[in-house]
């Protein structure tokens, strides 16, 4: 091992097996790309050994200037694709901002930046993400300070741009994750008008695990003569085991339950088809006395990013949420995906189940079936080549299961990570935009300031207040309203406990 190799601070080597969703490459190493030691020395800090295939494909190709069209399947170390890169590119001394990475969801572009900064910790890189749902007067403040790297959802960044906030006139590298949600007519007009500040001579990365029409015609039209990379020979992850189970709407909680008692979970996630029917879930969950968050797009930004940072700093085993967390979203701890609600198309089926069996490990994934949900069933089967089977009375472990869970990777400590414009003490990597922990703060003094009775008179009167108090497996009182329109007065149900 080189000399700088043996300085470095490795993280324990992740033991599980793997699938050859990652393991099937030609053999290289991230040496053989001829990056430089200071990106190498963060890949290597990160826990990375060697490059999967969609990285192996990708990273030479986007070093030598190509336009990049990339199809792998979720969990397959496409971020890194296409982050590596990214950081290789950028020229620290150049105040301007040299990469944006685009993202359709702000949960999936706080992942991403956490991702930039890992990687580029020694570069002397700087980092900002920009969502919808945070203050614009804090990104104004933050773009008076140098940004190379701006990872953000296409809205906000639209905003800033318009506004001649953000100067992407010299922009060399334009980057997009889940390429086939970004390029839908949600997204499509907008990063239309984004291009358009960009010079002509940019290259153009894009990523995603289905590759749609929409994606083929924005191609044709804003690429040129791009590296089609297709590594989906088959469209479901190896290692996640599908099942269904038969039930009638009203036996679906029971069936819930019986899971959660017979299973080995380390973290699961459960998906329904509305938020209605996320909080009503994480509710009654929480009164089985499960451990339980929920996550869904009616809540506040501030709420969204304390639920998910603690949900993968493990601090709760089941997290309820919509269609909100099925893109990108990378917890490596989730070994079980329950779809409460099935899912109306294939493509929402891929994404969801792809939250378990990350990089190739073992997954499980449940799906309960009513009558109306048969032909939808088989509909998806035939759509993505794949076998979802009864589920059988025992489950052996050995298909979802780690038999040494403490090599599974964790996350960056969210109380660990530099706040702002403050550098951390290996390499002067500046990292802003990430929520801190006392983000609500603010929040949790107003909330134990108040009496009940003043709560309940800030609330609309067709709106029942539930009752006050922590259940034995902190399940928070609710104190937003409905719609969430006004500013919080405490937590919702489901939320992390405030800190003490």
């Amino acid at each position: 091992m080189s000399d700088w190799k043996q300085e470095l601070n490795i993280p324990t080597r992740d033991t599980r097996p793997q699938t050859e969703d990652v393991t099937k490459t030609k053999g290289n190493s991230f040496e053989d790309f001829y990056l430089k030691r200071e990106l190498l020395m963060g890949i290597f800090e990160a826990g990375f050994e060697k490059p999967s295939p969609i990285q192996e494909e990708a990273i030479p190709m986007a070093l030598s200037g190509r336009d990049i069209l990339a199809r792998a399947k979720n969990g397959t170390g496409k971020t890194a694709a296409f982050c590596i890169p990214a950081l290789e590119k950028v020229k620290p001394k150049l105040n301007k901002i040299q990469a944006l990475i685009l993202v359709p969801t702000r949960e999936l572009a706080l992942q991403t930046s956490q991702v930039v900064r890992t990687l580029g910790k020694h570069l002397g890189v700087s980092c900002m993400v920009t969502t919808g749902g945070t203050s614009l007067r804090d990104d104004i403040l933050r773009l008076n300070d140098p940004v190379h790297v701006l990872v953000g959802t296409p809205g906000r960044v639209l905003d800033l741009a318009s506004r001649k906030l953000a100067d992407l006139s010299e922009c060399p590298l334009f980057i997009m994750d889940e390429a086939d949600k970004m390029l839908s007519r949600e997204f499509k007009v907008i990063i239309e008008q984004i291009l358009a500040f960009f010079p002509e001579d940019h290259q153009s990365l894009l990523f995603s695990a289905t590759f749609p029409m929409a994606v083929k015609s924005f191609m044709e039209q804003h690429l040129t003569k791009p590296y089609e990379i297709n590594l989906m020979d088959e469209l479901t992850l190896r290692g996640i085991t599908q099942y269904y189970a038969f039930v009638e709407e009203k036996q679906k909680l029971h069936c819930l339950n019986t899971l959660f008692s017979k299973l080995q979970i380390n973290q699961s996630i459960i998906f329904c088809n509305s938020t209605n029917r996320v909080e009503l879930l994480a509710k009654k969950i929480t009164d089985l006395e499960y451990s339980c968050y929920y996550s869904h797009a009616k809540m506040p930004q501030s709420a969204r990013n304390k639920v998910f940072h603690e949900f993968r700093q493990g601090q709760v085993r089941n997290l309820v949420c919509s269609d909100l967390l099925t893109r990108g979203i990378d917890i490596q701890a989730v070994n079980v995906v329950i779809n409460f609600d099935f899912p109306k198309t294939a493509e929402t089926y891929l994404h969801r189940i792809g939250r378990s069996g990350r990089f190739g490990h073992l997954g499980l994934a449940i799906n309960l079936i009513n009558w109306n949900d048969r032909f939808n069933l088989y509909k998806i089967e035939q759509e993505l080549g794949t076998e979802i089977k009864p589920i059988p009375s025992s489950i052996d472990a050995s298909l979802y299961v780690a038999e040494n869970s403490s090599a599974i990777p964790t996350p960056f400590k969210i109380d660990t990570l530099p706040n702002a414009n403050q550098q951390n003490n290996r390499g002067g990597y500046e990292y802003k935009g990430q929520p801190t922990p006392n983000d609500n703060q603010q929040y949790v003094q107003l909330y134990q300031q108040q009496q009940p009775q003043q709560q309940q008179q800030q609330q609309p009167q067709q709106y029942q207040q539930p009752p006050q108090g922590y259940p034995p497996q902190g399940f928070p009182p609710q104190g937003y309203q409905q719609q969430y329109q006004q500013p919080p007065q405490g937590y919702p149900q489901g939320f992390p406990h405030p800190p003490q």
